[in-house]
């Protein structure tokens, strides 16, 4: 923040700083509140078992049904605000330079952000209850109170559709990207040659990069992985991340048949929730266990998927070279996620935890055919993904072996 203030003046120096403090703070809570989004279903699932485990303790009296729906309803409160008005005002603000004519300051972008914020919620809400009003014509055309019964719905409902389907799109790709990524970040096992004849034939070659690069940071090589490192590390990993995409795929193909055969599979919200009756997995504790690393893998994997996609991959924060609108726009695009997991998760069939509070006031989670859909189009997007990965790993590894008996 120091060096973008350096050929500027004071009085500019002082407001820039104060405006982009503020935008940061602004950036900060909203995703505190992701965080507490991308939380808030697997630490309803853990209390739920504490309290199976606990049932008459003293110490967990203050754990229950009432303070879990309170959590949800401020999560979806935060998350709303935070993307409808902090982000948006966040933006205006970081742009605005006061109106032509008045007094320069911080107080002059105020106004600025503040007016074109207004401007911005009055084209919502009219796009919104020219919709409603095509949809429901009684319902959005009788006073203003109706219109805002009406209106919260609506815009509650598109703002989740347009994250599940983010969500759709990007947790796929990014269940096939995870082994790359992953396989990048370990040391590949290499049983079918030496590693120090290798290492001997590519010194030449790293002293050479050294040179020519500068590189000031030390190579990752393979000599210094130890030989447990090397040849069981690299394979655990890759048959973790094997068997979680595969629990996810299996958990989703079998809620795709109980949507055919079982109404209780729907989602849909719970006002009262009853902690502590029972457990929401046929396999007890084990079973809630592994539906939070589940919940927790998706939820990586989505971002993943999202930052490795060719339309968001610009976005990808880089050390010393971000600025403040790629900062807000990765603010609104990990809220936009985050906040959709819950819903993501109960559609698949992740948990059977149902959504509580406003989670829960979707209009679209009722319909059967999209529910349907959807799990479907995951389970396909998703086994397409990892047929396509499997593939081109095998064409390289049968290649590099080929090359191998060449030489």
């Amino acid at each position: 923040m120091n060096a973008i203030c350096l050929f500027l003046s004071p009085t500019d120096d002082i407001e820039d700083a104060t405006v982009n403090k503020i935008a940061l703070w602004l950036c900060t809570f909203t995703l505190s509140v992701s965080v507490s989004a991308v939380l808030l279903l697997p630490i309803s699932i853990l209390s739920n078992e504490v309290l199976l485990m606990f049932p008459h303790s003293y110490y967990m009296q203050w754990l229950n049904g009432s303070l879990i729906h309170g959590l949800w309803n401020l999560v979806f409160l935060f998350s709303n605000l935070s993307l409808v008005f902090l982000m948006p005002f966040a933006y205006f603000f970081t742009e605005s330079e006061g109106f032509a004519g008045s007094r320069k300051g911080v107080m002059a972008r105020v106004y600025e952000a503040v007016v074109l914020l207004l401007l911005l919620a009055l084209l919502v809400l009219g796009i919104v209850w020219v919709a409603s009003a095509f949809l429901h014509d009684n319902a959005a055309r009788k006073s203003l109170y109706d219109l805002w019964d009406c209106y919260l719905p609506y815009l509650y409902s598109g703002i989740s559709l347009f994250g599940v389907l983010l969500l759709l799109l990007c947790t796929p790709f990014g269940l096939s990207r995870m082994f790359s990524v992953t396989g990048s970040l370990l040391v590949k096992p290499r049983l079918l040659e030496d590693v120090e004849d290798t290492l001997s034939c590519t010194t030449f070659e790293e002293d050479s990069l050294y040179r020519k690069l500068s590189c000031k940071c030390p190579l990752h090589t393979p000599s210094k992985a130890s030989p447990w490192q090397r040849n069981l590390g690299y394979p655990l990993v890759m048959l973790v991340l094997l068997s979680l995409t595969v629990m996810c795929v299996l958990m989703v193909c079998f809620n795709v048949l109980e949507l055919l055969l079982d109404e209780t599979a729907m989602p849909r919200g719970m006002e009262d929730p009853h902690l502590g009756m029972a457990s929401f997995s046929m396999f007890g504790s084990l079973g809630a266990a592994v539906q939070v690393v589940l919940i927790l893998y998706l939820m990586l994997s989505s971002v993943v998927g999202f930052y490795s996609s060719s339309l968001f991959c610009g976005l990808l924060p880089r050390a010393k070279d971000t600025n403040l609108t790629q900062i807000i726009a990765n603010c609104v695009s990990l809220l936009i996620l985050s906040s959709a997991l819950p819903v993501f998760s109960r559609t698949l069939g992740i948990t059977r935890f149902d959504l509580l509070g406003d989670f829960g006031r979707y209009n679209w989670l009722g319909n059967f055919y999209t529910v349907f859909l959807y799990n479907m189009l995951f389970a396909f997007l998703t086994s397409a993904s990892l047929i396509k990965t499997s593939k081109s790993t095998l064409s390289l590894d049968s290649c590099s072996i080929s090359m191998t008996f060449v030489q």
